[in-house]
């Protein structure tokens, strides 16, 4: 189906126009049933992998020593009022059971208990009202902020002289993505920068006309109310990243795969949370990745005719120019670089008051952001065509259910599964690289770094970062020449297929580099690259320069400077 309207305001027909057909409007119609599923589920997974005498118990202690710790040194806002008061029944409940030699079944009473409280918090409570009227407010306010300060003149709140598509660029395998959506589930798997992701993808799945997708979203963000309207809204449930414990993972997992198998498109950010580097993802977490494989070995199970729906997994790649919590996040990757410590959530946007404050200066700021999708790929990682038949390496079609099958059967195998889900992370890993659009303020910042990086070659990072800014200094012929290089390395990986660009990095040189350095990193108050009136190369953050230099991670472009 092509693209209706005019120019600037084209979207796409839905593919499923009416609502009631929608597999996340049947989720929410029978959430009270769907959870009591998950929960059955959990339990009796838990149960089975452990089944030796006192397992269960040591399992449920276990997790009340870990989050009687979590509310302790981590609580946030949006816990519940009675979290102590919860988790101090189930250890009195313990403390009754100490001295039982058959208490299997009350063990079990007590994971079930704790997997229904983590089932009912994850889930989701997705409305048909609601999801019209948070498009639209997304829709209208982001489109009322966009005029008002492009067009900068009194009345340009209320016009519609640019839209959000002149903003959002959304390029890659939209068809593909459209008419793998027909015809089986998709799981979109996006890179991960910034608290704007969840909405930006939301407004993306709507414009190319697909149905609601649901989408885990971090638990830290529901403490901000407007994102957390707007998530509960759009589909989101809820994960909870402090949580470590068996029995919520095993909870949080098989929430993921029953929704899969019901067919309700699904997103997720397979880094587990945003990038604190900067790089593009490098090492995805494998945990709710590998639902998506147990889901299909369950469809293929359960409809042994070959018509059984498929899994298709599609990488999104989102490019800003800067991500407003960049400062925050490179601080706090310095900070845990080298260290495994309890996880702290940063909360530098951890209100609706300084989420609109984000949303507004976010919008003030010229500057284009670039949704690259990528092409749909199988539970085994290759790829498929428009009619989601899969396509090995010598491009002959094969039958994903054969990677399922011992005997002629279909089995559980779960270290071939975990093989098969880390082999599909590493191709999503390469897709990433090869659909990512090099901007030219990654570019510049990129080479700036190298530049400063090379000429102090004894230093450690740490030691290297912590340089007087005085120290720091490029002139613009030695910038310009280490740049030309760079792009000309950058041009011929795109003749490879091994990466994108965006349009503008084919201009002139001068022009390519001063529109780098004026988007790099262009809200925070300390830029991390400035040309001074010498038209010589300064910094003022080099840990932030250092944050946008990462995005050119994994190119090898450390030899071309």
């Amino acid at each position: 189906m092509k693209p209706k309207g005019d120019s600037k305001n084209k979207s796409y027909e839905p593919i499923l126009p009416g609502t009631e057909d929608w597999p996340v409007v049947q989720l929410s119609k029978n959430r009270k049933q769907f959870i009591g599923e998950v929960v059955d589920t959990a339990v009796a997974r838990l149960s089975a992998e452990n089944n030796g005498k006192n397992n269960l118990r040591d399992e449920i202690e276990n997790t009340m020593y870990l989050e009687q710790l979590r509310i302790k040194q981590n609580p946030w806002r949006v816990d519940p009022d009675d979290e102590y008061k919860f988790w101090s029944s189930i250890k009195d409940e313990l403390v009754d059971l100490a001295g039982e030699t058959n208490s299997r079944a009350k063990e079990e009473a007590l994971i079930r208990k704790i997997s229904s409280r983590y089932a009912h918090e994850i889930a989701g409570n997705f409305k048909k009202s609601r999801y019209k009227l948070a498009r639209e407010i997304v829709k209208f306010g982001f489109a009322r902020l966009l005029n008002a300060t492009r067009v900068k003149r009194f009345g340009a709140f209320f016009r519609n002289e640019y839209t959000l598509r002149d903003k959002i660029q959304i390029t890659g395998k939209t068809k593909l993505l459209r008419n793998l959506a027909k015809k089986g589930t998709v799981v979109m798997v996006p890179t991960h920068f910034s608290n704007l992701d969840s909405i930006l993808i939301g407004w993306i799945i709507h414009v190319i006309g697909l149905p609601a997708f649901i989408y885990g979203a971090g638990l830290n963000l529901f403490n901000i109310n407007i994102l957390a309207y707007f998530m509960n809204s759009l589909g989101a449930y809820k994960v909870d990243r402090r949580k470590k414990n068996p029995i919520y993972l095993e909870t949080l997992k098989t929430y993921s795969n029953l929704a899969i198998q019901k067919g309700a498109h699904s997103l997720f950010f397979p880094g587990g949370t945003r990038s604190r580097s900067g790089r593009i993802e490098d090492s995805l977490k494998l945990g709710l990745l590998g639902t998506a494989m147990e889901a299909q070995r369950a469809i293929f199970k359960e409809k042994p005719n070959g018509k059984a729906e498929k899994i298709f997994i599609v990488p999104v790649v989102i490019n800003y120019n800067f991500v407003l919590e960049a400062p925050a996040l490179i601080n706090e990757y310095l900070q845990q670089k080298g260290q495994e410590r309890y996880y702290s959530e940063s909360d530098e946007y951890s209100s609706s008051y300084k989420m609109i404050k984000f949303l507004i200066k976010f919008f003030t700021k010229g500057s284009d952001i670039s949704v690259s999708i990528g092409r749909g790929l199988d539970l085994m990682g290759n790829y498929v065509d428009e009619q989601g038949r899969s396509i090995d390496r010598q491009g002959r079609f094969i039958n994903t259910r054969d990677y399922f099958t011992s005997n002629g059967e279909i089995t559980i195998d779960k270290q071939r599964e975990e093989e098969y889900t880390r082999h599909l992370s590493e191709v999503i890993v390469k897709e990433y690289h090869r659909i990512n659009r090099v901007f030219a303020s990654h570019l510049v910042a990129f080479v700036a770094f190298r530049i400063w990086r090379k000429r102090y070659p004894k230093l450690d990072l740490y030691e290297f970062l912590r340089l007087p800014e005085e120290d720091l200094s490029i002139d613009y012929e030695t910038f310009k020449k280490a740049f030309k290089k760079c792009r000309k390395k950058v041009m011929k990986l795109k003749k490879k297929d091994q990466v994108n660009v965006a349009a503008h990095l084919k201009g002139k040189l001068d022009e390519v580099i001063k529109l780098g350095i004026d988007n790099v990193g262009m809200y925070h108050a300390r830029r991390p690259l400035i040309m001074d009136k010498s038209n010589n190369i300064q910094t003022k953050d080099l840990n932030t320069l250092y944050y946008y230099h990462n995005r050119m991670d994994g190119y090898d472009l450390e030899k071309i400077v």
